[in-house]
């Protein structure tokens, strides 16, 4: 079977499989993932923040992100975690926001 073709795409549809323990969501619904590029050299760009800059499970979680990247074809990952705009709630897609309880 052949492995998925490495783009914007499958790379999103990957990070959909990293969760955030604390939350127990994943990681791009919750809106944690801020951009996404792919370059010819298969180098897989991530801007990303964490809920919270104490976020107890954020090495972890990038370290997700970077497995994921790499399971979809990426030979290098490199994640920018950024402080701006910082993460809120609002930030989520409307079905997490449902999933989670909060208010649309």
């Amino acid at each position: 079977m052949n492995a998925p073709a490495l783009n914007i795409d499958s790379v999103r549809d990957a990070l959909r499989n990293v969760i955030d323990p604390e939350i127990q969501y994943n990681i791009l619904d919750m809106g944690l993932i801020y951009e996404v590029n792919v370059l010819e050299d298969k180098t897989v760009g991530i801007q990303m923040t964490l809920t919270s800059p104490a976020c107890p499970f954020g090495p972890m979680i990038i370290h997700d992100v970077r497995e994921a990247c790499l399971s979809v074809g990426a030979e290098d990952v490199q994640i920018d975690l950024v402080w701006q705009p910082p993460w809120s709630p609002e930030r989520m897609n409307d079905e997490a926001k449902l999933d989670l309880g909060f208010d649309l």
